[in-house]
């Protein structure tokens, strides 16, 4: 049984947050080889504030995925209690939002403070930040005050060592858990010296822990020179950014591994958490470094699957015996669901096979529109719908209600909009109700349409105040019908 205990910062081997390299492969290989904690990529609050959580239950992951099912952020149960989530923000509440959004599925929270590239700083984010201290005060306290996990920042060195030191105690005194300084100036780059000195200066004048970073061009070739740098700076902890990169099991006391077996460890993580291919690709070309001009080298740029990069690496074998695997586990789980949905389904819903193909229908005329128009002829209520989403596979299903009997497709749409057209389909078609379809001639809703936009067209000509067309009016229902949806 894992004990959730608070994270502590102090004698720690840290995978420092590197964009496109920290992903949940690299995170999960660093701790396998033996990092204490492991860092996200920066992500952007604005970005991450679009996402909705999803339980991935066939890779066991719990996934946050953009609108358009992109996953931002993935993460599992073996790092849990290890992972810090590090976010670019210059925004309070904006930060806060993310971090009660990620709050249960990390170990902690970070603020990019020292990210020195234009698409960061010219959204006043990263080192940006530097500048502001006052902005910095408010997004840690903010932090810290609202979620209950551990709050850290990660800065680059000011121009002289006193500023450096004054900004690190404002900082202290917002309640931050530990501080990671990366040793150079926002403008130096890495082939510049890491300036040791500021970073003791820093750990010799506050508390709290603070994290070396910077280290690895000039001293941590090897495990032993993770100590060395440590000792260099005064630092409770190290974080690791390239070294790591290159070849992840630095972290091993017993010695880096083949570089060739650090692959094969990382391929079999990105397959076994589905990895998108080109995310997969540059990570390994990093490790791979002056052997990309090899033949191996350019297979691998030429890839275009992760199947194509498992084959580079003769694990074609692997990649199909996973893959199998998980269509196996996704096709038990869809007809779990199935019979779950079976069981619970409620006896007295009328139900058909249908889809909303708009191809078939005239421009903007819909079921939802018709069977709306019916309710009011008939002096029914206006339909109610009640949408779910499937966790799975995120499709959609919606319930109408008209005259108090329930209506729904068994076929699961792509979204909300599609599954409510399908109910309504559905309703009409039991009632025996024309639908609007181009195949059924005529079109009276479009007549109509018409003659009241001539009506008022007319009314508008002679100055009179007019109502608005029924036709808008039917339109803004449906909007509002949108609304009543109940998520699962």
């Amino acid at each position: 049984m894992t004990v959730n205990t608070p994270l502590c910062f102090r004698g720690k081997n840290i995978l420092a947050p590197m964009v496109r390299v920290g992903t949940l492969p690299m995170r999960l290989l660093a701790l396998d080889y033996g990092a204490d904690i492991v860092y996200c990529e920066e992500l952007i609050d604005i970005k991450m504030l679009q996402c909705k959580r999803v339980i991935n239950e066939v890779l066991e992951t719990v996934d946050f995925v953009a609108p358009n099912e992109r996953v931002v952020f993935r993460t599992c149960e073996r790092e849990r209690h290890c992972v810090v989530f590090q976010m670019g923000s210059a925004d309070a509440e904006r930060a806060l939002a993310v971090a009660k959004l990620v709050e249960s599925d990390v170990a902690g929270i970070d603020i990019n403070m020292g990210c020195p590239k234009e698409y960061s700083t010219k959204a006043s984010m990263g080192a940006a930040l530097l500048s502001d201290p006052d902005k910095i005060e408010s997004i840690l306290t903010t932090l810290v005050k609202g979620i209950c996990k551990p709050v850290t920042c990660k800065i680059r060195i000011l121009p002289s060592v006193e500023d450096t030191v004054n900004l690190v105690k404002r900082i202290e005194k917002t309640g931050i858990a530990a501080i990671a300084v990366h040793g150079r100036k926002k403008e130096e780059r890495p082939q510049h010296p890491v300036h040791c000195d500021v970073i003791k200066a820093i750990s010799e004048a506050v508390s709290i822990p603070v994290i070396a970073n910077g280290g690895s061009h000039d001293f941590i070739k090897e495990y032993m020179d993770i100590e060395t740098f440590q000792k260099a700076t005064a630092a409770s902890s190290v974080m690791i950014a390239r070294a790591a990169m290159w070849n992840p099991s630095i972290f091993r006391k017993e010695g880096p591994f083949p570089l060739k077996e650090v692959m094969q460890d990382y391929i079999k993580y990105a397959v076994r958490y589905d990895n998108h291919y080109t995310n997969t690709k540059y990570c390994l070309c990093q490790m791979l470094r002056e052997q990309l001009e090899t033949t191996q080298g350019k297979k691998l740029h030429a890839a275009q699957s992760t199947q194509e990069i498992c084959e580079v690496f003769e694990m074609a074998d692997f990649y199909e015996e996973t893959t199998a695997i998980f269509e196996a586990k996704k096709t038990s789980l869809e007809t779990k669901t199935q019979d779950e949905d079976d069981q619970m389904e409620d006896p007295d819903v009328i139900k058909m096979a249908v889809r909303f193909d708009k191809r078939e229908y005239p421009p903007q005329i819909t079921p939802k529109m018709y069977l709306l128009e019916w309710c009011r002829k008939e002096k029914h209520p206006q339909p109610v719908y009640e949408t779910v989403q499937r966790p799975l596979d995120r499709l959609f299903c919606s319930v109408v209600t008209v005259a108090d009997q329930k209506y729904r497709s068994t076929l699961w749409d792509k979204s909300k909009k599609l599954a409510e057209q399908a109910a309504a389909i559905v309703c009409l078609r039991t009632l025996g109700i024309p639908e609007g379809k181009l195949c059924e001639g005529e079109n009276h809703l479009i007549n109509k349409r018409k003659r009241e936009d001539q009506e008022h067209l007319n009314n508008r000509d002679h100055g009179k105040d007019l109502t608005e067309p029924s036709h808008k009016k039917a339109n803004f229902a449906e909007e509002t019908s949108d609304m009543n949806m109940s998520k699962m």
